[in-house]
């Protein structure tokens, strides 16, 4: 069993900056890419933040401008998303994802909520 569990959400102030961890454990799987989600309030589906395949490379959604950064750490088997310049509308459940090697399976975790007050 997969498992991917987020922290670091929790309450900042407009402008302010947060650090989302998500740490993968459990049965090892190759993934193609990491990925963080969001979904706000109100919203019927989530919407991509960031992604970061096993190459490094990096995707962002239009949203972020250059105010969040995904990272990993493979010795830790961890993905992070640092992100500065918070807005209100940044308010939202934050989800780690996996996309699985050459499949279409993936894994979510549980999420974590991230408020920013105005």
């Amino acid at each position: 069993q997969v498992r991917l569990l987020e922290s670091g959400g929790g309450l900042a102030q407009a402008g302010g900056s947060l650090r989302l961890s998500c740490k993968v454990s459990g049965t090892k799987v190759k993934f193609d890419a990491l990925t963080w989600h969001r979904k706000t309030p109100g919203a019927k589906k989530r919407e991509l933040v960031a992604a970061i395949t096993t190459s490094g490379r990096t995707n962002y959604g239009d949203f972020v401008q250059g105010r969040f950064t995904i990272s990993r750490d493979s010795a830790k088997n961890s993905i992070y998303l640092q992100m500065n310049d918070l807005k209100p509308e940044d308010t939202a459940v934050y989800y780690c994802n996996g996309l699985v090697y050459r499949t279409s399976d993936d894994y979510w975790g549980q999420g974590t909520q991230v408020t920013v007050s105005s």
